[in-house]
């Protein structure tokens, strides 16, 4: 495999942006079985969560071992504090990362276009943004992995408060920031930033819907959520959605472990 950081810049979001870039290598290393040569390689992209940058994946799991004989790409870029959104204050990563994104990275990568080869996963923050991006465009996304996360990140706020949950910029807090309200429950039913009304969206127009695979932790602050999120799906049986809940917490622990089962059934014949 070989392995890049791009710096480039955005005219959508109007800065300068990073991304670490896995490519196939047909030859092979020790321990590390290499993959056959293709003229556009299925990419996989693959976002951080919120404490996180594009290097996390690379720092705290083996994903370019793990990709290494499937003969994909890996596309991990910085997304900030963006919730991978159109921010009500701020640049629209969703445009970014829908339009502009994959547009730059396939001018400079041999990476396909084609939707059935574009796959978009994350955690934490990362995984509803997998969520969100995959919902409102099943055009580019064919496939969705959402780890640790589910519809909003939406917490229940009924017992005592998380440390470092919530994180703040300034007087303002992250949410005000990226979603123009300081309680994402009021988003809900929003079509900008709900995925349930992304979702019914999709079902509405008749577009060809993305597979889903969802984990989550039973000892994860987000697991009710998720459990949420799982009941909405199962209840809408036009998604073909697969959902795991095992022990864990939010942690690298979790993720590295899912990333892996998420990856065989992605490709299950590779």
């Amino acid at each position: 495999m070989a392995l890049m950081e791009v710096d480039f810049f955005s005219q959508t979001l109007g800065l300068n942006c990073q991304a670490n870039v896995i490519i196939p290598q047909s030859s092979s290393g020790i321990g590390v079985k290499g993959s056959d040569k293709q003229d556009r390689y299925p990419v996989l992209w693959l976002l951080h969560g919120a404490s996180d940058d594009h290097t996390i994946w690379l720092r705290r799991t083996s994903i370019e071992r793990y990709v290494s004989h499937l003969g994909i790409a890996v596309v991990m870029p910085a997304a900030h504090l963006s919730g991978y959104v159109n921010m009500a204050h701020g640049p629209k990563y969703a445009d970014f990362f829908t339009d502009e994104l994959p547009k730059i990275m396939q001018d400079f990568f041999p990476l396909s276009n084609k939707r059935e080869d574009n796959y978009v996963a994350g955690l934490s923050m990362g995984g509803a943004g997998a969520l969100s991006l995959g919902l409102s465009r099943p055009d580019v996304f064919s496939a969705i992995g959402c780890f640790s996360a589910g519809n909003l990140n939406v917490r229940d706020t009924s017992g005592a408060p998380r440390a470092g949950v919530q994180r703040k910029s300034g007087k303002a807090s992250r949410d005000l920031a990226v979603y123009g309200v300081e309680d994402r429950a009021k988003l809900l039913g929003n079509p900008e930033y709900d995925c349930f009304a992304k979702a019914e969206a999709a079902i509405a127009a008749g577009k060809i819907l993305p597979r889903i695979f969802h984990s989550i932790g039973t000892e994860d602050f987000l697991y009710d959520n998720a459990k949420k999120t799982e009941a909405w799906f199962k209840s809408h049986p036009q998604f073909d959605y697969t959902f795991h809940e095992a022990p864990g917490a939010h942690t690298w622990e979790f993720w590295d472990e899912w990333v892996q089962k998420f990856l065989k059934w992605l490709l299950p014949a590779a």
